[in-house]
């Protein structure tokens, strides 16, 4: 998901990035904090459940005893407790404050942003959200970036399409089933959409969701793909007809860049942080059904308008790399230093 691809590319480049800004040979060191009894390998052990309820003062002697000795601690999870000094932090967006179904947001996360020593967000729109609603002053901005294997990737063989279930032309949307991905507004769209393009399948990509599948299971033309492997995303990204995004909320919103790489046209709701990513390469559209039905329907048309959008989403997409948004991060990191 967004989240962890951010993580890994981000501490991937660290070292690189800050040699390259200053000259200076910095020691990068990652820390994998795991709960108490969570099976993967980490570095840290902490009473997460705890950790994230517990009191400001409680979590700043525990931030003392994990970053002891750092000079900058970037933490890219709220849970994690702050850093006594250096302490950066990546705000993805502020849906644990707007929306109750997903988790609940860290008692002491709003405190400990406004005494950070930078907090970096992924958007302007998120960085705004974050000005209006927790009174962050002057974050940062550092867009995402997309993976390589995306650029130009070469669409999944067939024979793997008819083995996920796709023996024929889909839309593919992937992600999760939070209410703010307006799974709801899609399921009433794709009826409309299998009226004008009976032939054309709904791929849907992502962790089994109760909501997803009580929306989608048994309807006509329709596939639920589940969670598939990462190297496997590029190519079906690649060899769908379209991508859809229909958010009502998005803190980026990888999937648009990711079809922009793979030469797909994506439609995109006009919400959020969407149309900041998206540009004018995407055909956006009210996040309603009709809108999202019609936006698919023009994106499958053959529309020589399309190929041109295409090629602009492309070229779009080639501005977002890892490098770029890795670069940013050290101008940061060195800035608190």
């Amino acid at each position: 998901m967004g989240a962890q691809a951010y993580e890994r590319h981000i501490i991937a480049r660290a070292a690189n990035a800050l040699t390259s800004l200053s000259g200076d040979t910095w020691r990068v060191r990652e820390l994998v904090t795991r709960s108490l009894r969570s099976p993967l390998t980490g570095d840290r052990r902490l009473p997460m459940g705890y950790i994230a309820k517990a009191p400001v003062a409680v979590r700043r002697e525990a931030g003392r005893l994990l970053y002891a000795g750092d000079t900058v601690s970037h933490r890219m999870s709220l849970e994690l407790p702050p850093a006594p000094r250096g302490d950066v932090v990546t705000l993805h967006d502020i849906v644990a404050w707007r929306f109750p179904d997903e988790s609940a947001p860290v008692p002491a996360a709003i405190a400990e942003l406004r005494r950070a020593a930078a907090v970096i967000c992924v958007s302007e729109f998120s960085a705004q959200e974050a000005i209006d609603l927790i009174g962050i002053r002057d974050p940062h901005i550092v867009h995402n970036g997309v993976d390589d294997p995306y650029f130009d990737a070469a669409p999944l063989e067939r024979s793997s399409l008819i083995g996920l279930g796709l023996d024929g032309p889909y839309v593919l949307h992937a992600g999760g089933a939070a209410r703010r991905k307006n799974l709801e507004a899609l399921a009433s769209a794709w009826p409309i959409v299998r009226r004008e393009r009976p032939h054309l399948e709904l791929a849907l990509s992502g962790p089994p969701h109760p909501r997803r599948t009580e929306l989608f299971d048994g309807m006509p033309g329709v596939r639920l793909l589940g969670r598939l492997p990462s190297e496997l995303m590029p190519g079906l990204v690649a060899a769908a007809d379209a991508i859809v995004v229909p958010s009502l909320y998005e803190g980026f919103g990888l999937p648009v860049l990711e079809g922009f790489a793979a030469n797909v046209p994506v439609v995109a709701a006009d919400t959020s942080s969407l149309p900041e990513v998206a540009g004018s390469a995407a055909l956006l559209v009210a996040p309603d059904a009709a809108a999202i039905a019609a936006g698919i329907i023009d994106a499958t048309s053959g529309d020589p308008t399309i190929a041109r959008m295409i090629a602009e989403g492309r070229s779009r997409a080639a501005g977002f790399t890892w490098e770029r948004s890795a670069a940013a991060h050290a101008r940061v990191w060195e800035s608190v230093s």
